[in-house]
């Protein structure tokens, strides 16, 4: 199964702020639209970071005036990011070993949409509860055809 499968049932719906955003207003981002991270985006619209509800709980264990920060300040720019052609099953080892639950998905280098881990792993039960509906359709169409 691939990426694009998922992006395809998902959605391509994206939730950003810029990197001169304050992180209040990035929290209040994340709880408007219920989602555990926010794309950043540069002037031109194209992908400079990721900011997580993680990054952001991190930044408080550290110090308490987090929130008059900046996205910026706490933004991950080192991203790992997929592409609608790639394979579902090493994204998810790759998101596993990597401890990362976001991954933006690029076309061209354009952003096309953004999956959670859990999107995946939805996608791939999805995926096994069909594979397995079919194997018992087949066995049972084989044991009728049998007697």
């Amino acid at each position: 199964m691939k990426l694009e499968s998922v992006l395809a049932t998902k959605g391509s719906r994206v939730v950003s702020t810029t990197a001169k955003a304050t992180v209040r207003e990035a929290v209040a981002t994340l709880a408007e639209h219920n989602v555990g991270a926010l794309v950043v985006t540069d002037p031109d619209g194209r992908l400079a970071g990721i900011i997580s509800e993680r990054d952001i709980i991190r930044a408080f264990a550290h110090r308490e005036s987090v929130m008059a920060l900046t996205v910026a300040d706490l933004m991950t720019t080192a991203l790992v990011c997929g592409s609608p052609a790639d394979d579902l099953e090493p994204v998810l080892q790759t998101m596993t070993a990597r401890h990362f639950r976001h991954l933006p998905v690029l076309d061209d280098g354009h952003l096309v949409g953004i999956l959670t881990i859990g999107d995946l792993v939805k996608a791939q039960l999805g995926h096994y509860r069909g594979a397995v509906d079919t194997l018992e359709v087949r066995l049972m169409e084989s044991g009728r055809s049998g007697s």
